[in-house]
């Protein structure tokens, strides 16, 4: 039984979906359409592909080819547990998976070491590009590696983003559609490590970048530029955010898809690029292109009277010239004029308005196509195989990897559903071709007799678009180089003249066209009758898209841009060598039959993806869209050609292990040659000559009914087969049960009482030793630690330590302590000092910032005032502020007088004259370097802390100091004298900002102050009922000190 996915049932509990190999089919079908009873019913096989989905059963096999249809939700299927249960499994052993063809892949390159690929197809939206991803995830995990190839696997997992920003655009059908063919090698070296990778890819679809249907997207790079990129980024680039500005971002009129989001899949971008190995200059580059595109789009022309064209916007050709490194006039000519060399003579022609523009939309389209050009080779280089690699062996094996359009059928298609159909054509070829061989070569292996298989050979399609001189393409080209008017109309003719008569080419005026087919077919179209269908091309654009019209003066200008990444992408010799390029057709089907000679040279493996629905609804099954994919991806020819010889095979020893069971002569083991084990049991079932042939080491079994009835008699054998298993198990089982439960039991009882008579014995030694060694402790408690008491002072020590743990002071303030014996007195007085400290450091570290601050100051305050000062005990109690004046209480013309000082802490101070002590209210300002005497908007007095030389305040309860200054020449008038209602908070605060701790002197009885011009003065202190500052005798200031009552 296999875990294939989750599934609700209709209590809404969640069940596990199981899949067996073959006994589930009447539920979820078979897992192999090879086994279906009407392989030649389409009915059948649809109807199998949906049994499968509604049971969350996405993958099907038909023989080794993958079938995958798109579920709309994740399923837990992925992971790397699972990972690990596809690693070295046979193909058949387990339930289909991407992981089961991905290591069969694997295994096959490293068991034959041989190049192999996997092809995936199927149209815009059926999974492709996830399918490849897994495959990718599943050898980054899988894989041996060591650093180097880690960052291998790495960069092989983000060039999927960078290719997806670049490449993939919303389509009608796609939120994330490619809109190129991708083809990646990944190189392995002998231990199977992978150690290079290369890109390939085909026709990206440059037309986007100008035109989008409606309801479609320009590329994803756009968006997620405009949307993700910094603000900064967006202003150098000179672009805004809002994608309506664009004129190349409006034409398919949806900026926005719900199930995207251009933000996030920017950072997803950026992270890539980075692993890649981008440099910062690249990534501004590339950006650059990307923004030149966008003002490109914004560029606009006007016609003059005369039919000239002239342009009507400057700034977007001034922008795009800074971005790319260009002369603006020389751009602005080149988009206007061409140049035509005529017998020798080079003549400048302007192109009127509609040249113009697409001369415009051609720029925007060619820069767009080489910078993806050198993207990939960029990616490339990073994923070249590196010199450190042991290139003893110079022959890599690979695995590539085939991403690429399916069949495209659209309601107007176009030049590119032309060629993507044209390259599904050769793919069906090679796909047959290859099934063929295999099958073929499988046969011949085994000894079996190979019989030619009838199909259809869809070559003559294949020669109808590619032939020389007379293919679709061949004349395309000849209508594209053709001197005089050629049109679309002109090559639709020459279709009509030279493929008349075709049976797989049809025109309105082809003469097998009838009423019906002229109602379906316009004058301006073309129908192909593809393998998978009939399809209508419309001409219009096939020979502009054909055509490389960019003009040589365009490529003279752009060749010579600063920007590296278009120097690189343009080449001098485009402008002088006089041959035409290749159109676009013939160059797509170079690469392609390139392509097709590389798959060649490989083993390939298939996988071909299907979407249920056009509305991505999960469980939702479209039969008719099915239907329509199952025969464009040519799964009914692939079955044909699986089933025309046998429809099951398996090596003998698989087949054997698991059908044995049905005859008594191979069950329970078979001990002789495998083949004649499957001999013997092929006999016994009854199989008729005609049902089976045994090969060198498969049995061939050519019908499902076969196969399902040996299955079913298998299912009807397990329950027999069980029983008898249970009944001799069951037997066996209590047998020995009884023989181990008797034996256990002797054993027990016997060891029992040995240990419990030890037990007891052992228990009364030790309890004797103990009170023994007690006693004699007890004794000898009062000398040195020895022998004789050690016991007796550990148990004293633990004691005391075990209830000291359980009544520790928890708080500083606490002393209490617990008496200890004398043994553990010194001990007891370190631990109780260790204690302490670990309290105040607990306690310190829970102390806020501000409390620490204040706590300093107040340390400080005790250090200066604590028993000199009579008015310290009250401050004791009360916090000091950070400032007592507020910032608006300070004059305008101070604080700008102040500039950058910050004022740390003001105060309100009297200011005393030194000639008369004269009062004068005045405001003190701290800073960090000095302080200031504020008289309301004027400084008064500057101080600098570097020249103060000292504080001085009394014993008494009043608010005087006295801040001493050096005299000076003309300079400093004397000491400053003032009263504070906070002088202990005021002498604190100066003093830590004046870094003069030592300088604070509190004096009784007077001080001393140094008056102007050298006079000396002194300031007397007395004690008195209340505070009061004045005159006294002998010219002394006499300061009364109110008395402090204390309690």
């Amino acid at each position: 039984m296999r875990y294939q996915g989750r599934e609700v049932d209709v209590e809404g509990r969640v069940r596990l979906v199981m899949e067996s190999t073959l006994t589930a089919r009447d539920r979820v079908g078979v897992q192999d359409f090879v086994l279906l009873e009407n392989h030649n019913s389409e009915a059948a096989f649809i109807e199998n592909l949906r049994r499968r989905f509604k049971e969350n059963l996405i993958y099907t096999y038909i023989g080794s080819v993958l079938v995958s249809v798109n579920p709309y939700k994740d399923l837990e299927i992925y992971s790397k547990p699972q990972m690990e249960r596809y690693r070295g499994v046979s193909f058949y052993e387990i339930s289909p998976h991407i992981y089961a063809v991905s290591d069969n892949t694997y295994r096959a390159m490293r068991t034959t070491w041989k190049d192999q690929c996997i092809l995936i197809s199927g149209e815009s939206g059926a999974g492709k590009t996830e399918a490849s991803k897994k495959i990718l995830l599943y050898y980054a995990v899988t894989c041996p590696s060591n650093h180097n190839m880690s960052t291998l696997g790495d960069r092989l997992l983000q060039s999927n983003p960078i290719l997806e920003a670049f490449g993939n655009a919303k389509t009608l059908k796609n939120d994330n559609s490619s809109r190129f063919g991708k083809y990646m090698d990944v190189q392995f070296d002998f231990k199977g490590a992978p150690v290079g990778g290369h890109i390939l890819n085909y026709l990206l679809e440059k037309s986007r970048v100008v035109h989008q249907n409606h309801g479609e997207r320009n590329f994803h790079i756009f968006y997620q530029l405009l949307d993700g990129g910094s603000t900064e980024l967006l202003q150098m680039l000179d672009l805004e955010r809002n994608p309506q500005n664009y004129q190349y971002l409006v034409k398919g009129n949806c900026s926005k898809a719900s199930s995207i989001s251009d933000k996030k899949n920017w950072k997803v971008l950026m992270n890539a690029l980075s692993v890649i190995g981008f440099t910062d200059e690249d990534l501004q580059n590339l950006l650059n292109i990307i923004a030149s595109v966008l003002h490109l789009g914004n560029t606009q022309f006007g016609e003059g009277e005369e039919g000239e064209t002239h342009i009507t916007t400057e700034m977007p050709i001034v922008n795009v010239s800074k971005l790319l490194g260009l002369e603006a006039s020389s751009l602005s000519e080149a988009l206007t004029h061409k140049k035509l060399t005529a017998k020798g003579e080079e003549m400048i022609i302007p192109l009127n308005f509609e040249q113009a523009m697409s001369a415009r939309d051609a720029l925007a389209k060619a820069v767009y196509g080489r910078a993806f050009t050198w993207l990939v080779e960029k990616i490339n280089r990073s994923l070249a195989l590196k010199d450190d690699v042991d290139h003893s062996n110079k022959a890599f094996p690979v695995i590539g990897l085939l991403d690429i359009y399916g069949f495209e059928v659209l309601q107007r298609n176009s030049f590119e559903q032309f060629c993507i159909n044209y390259c599904s054509e050769k793919l069906q070829q090679l796909f047959i071709e290859l099934t063929l061989r295999s099958e073929q070569e499988e046969y011949t292996t085994e000894g079996i007799a190979w019989e030619m298989v009838p199909y259809f050979d869809n070559k003559i399609i294949c020669d109808l678009i590619e032939a020389k001189h007379k293919g679709i393409i061949a004349i395309l080209d000849e209508e594209c180089v053709r001197p005089g008017e050629t049109s679309d109309a002109s090559f639709l003719e020459k279709l009509e003249d030279t493929l008349d008569g075709h049976p797989h080419f049809v025109t309105y005026d082809h003469k097998l066209a009838n009423g019906k087919t002229r109602k379906v077919v316009s004058r301006e179209e073309f129908r192909l009758l593809h393998y998978a269908g009939e399809v209508n091309y419309n001409v219009n654009g096939f020979l502009e898209k054909n055509n490389d019209s960019l003009s040589r003066t365009l490529k003279e200008v752009m060749w010579q841009a600063d920007n590296k990444i278009i120097s690189q992408c343009f080449y001098r010799e485009e402008v002088t060598e006089q041959k035409r390029p290749r159109m676009a057709a013939t160059h797509f089907k170079n690469s392609l039959l390139k392509l097709l000679d590389n798959l060649m040279t490989k083993e390939p493996s298939y996988v071909r993806c299907i979407k249920p629905n056009d509305t991505k609804q999960p469980g939702h099954f479209d039969e008719v869209l099915v239907r329509h994919q199952v025969r464009y991806l040519g799964l009914m020819e692939n079955l044909r050609v699986r089933r025309a010889g046998f429809a099951y095979r398996r090596s003998f020893e698989a087949f054997l292990q698991r059908y044995k069971p049905l005859c008594p002569e191979t069950w329970p083991v078979w001990y002789g040659r495998l083949r004649d084990g499957v001999a013997t049991l092929a006999n016994h079932l009854g199989y008729q000559e005609e049902e089976y042939k045994l090969g060198r080491s498969k049995i061939f079994i050519r019908f499902p009914k076969t196969l399902f009835l040996t299955e079913d008699a298998l299912q009807a054998k397990k329950p027999e087969i069980a029983l008898t298993l249970q009944t001799s198990w069951r037997g066996y089982r209590e047998r020995a049960k009884y023989k181990k439960i008797r034996h256990a039991i002797i054993v027990i009882q016997s060891a029992w009482r040995g240990m419990k008579g030890r037990r007891r014995a052992r228990r009364r030694r030790q309890a004797a030793d103990l009170i023994r060694r007690f006693i004699k402790g007890f004794i000898h408690r009062h000398e040195d630690y020895s022998p004789e008491n050690d016991y007796f002072l550990d148990h004293v020590r633990y004691s005391f330590l075990k209830k000291l743990s359980k009544n520790l002071p928890t708080s500083v303030l606490d002393k209490s302590w617990l008496p200890s014996p004398p043994s553990v007195a010194e001990a007891s007085e370190h631990l109780r000092a260790l204690h302490m400290r670990n309290m105040v450091r607990k306690y310190c570290m829970r102390i806020q910032p501000e409390w620490k601050n204040q706590m300093t100051q107040k340390v400080v305050a005790s250090e200066l005032f604590k028993d000199q000062k009579d008015s310290y005990p009250q401050s004791v109690g009360r916090l000091f502020l950070d400032t007592r004046i507020e910032r608006e209480q300070i004059n305008l013309k101070v604080l700008q007088t102040l500039g950058s000082d910050k004022v740390q802490y003001g105060v309100p101070v009297t200011k005393y004259d030194r000639r008369g002590f004269k009062p004068r209210s005045r405001q003190l300002l701290l800073s960090n370097t000095f302080a200031v005497l504020v008289d309301k908007t004027k400084i008064k007095q500057r101080i600098d802390y570097a020249a103060l030389g000292g504080i001085s305040v009394s014993s008494l309860s009043d608010g005087m100091l006295v801040l001493h200054l050096p005299m000076e020449e003309n300079k400093q008038k004397g000491d400053v004298l003032l009263h504070c209602d906070h002088v202990i908070e005021l002498v604190t605060k100066l003093a830590l900002m004046a870094r003069m701790l030592n300088h604070v002197n509190v004096k009784p009885g007077s001080i001393r102050f140094a008056g102007a011009r050298g006079n000396e003065g002194i300031i007397d202190f007395v004690n008195g009922s209340e505070l009061k500052v004045a005159k006294g005798k002998r010219g002394h200031l006499l300061v009364t000190a109110p008395r402090i009552k204390t309690a």
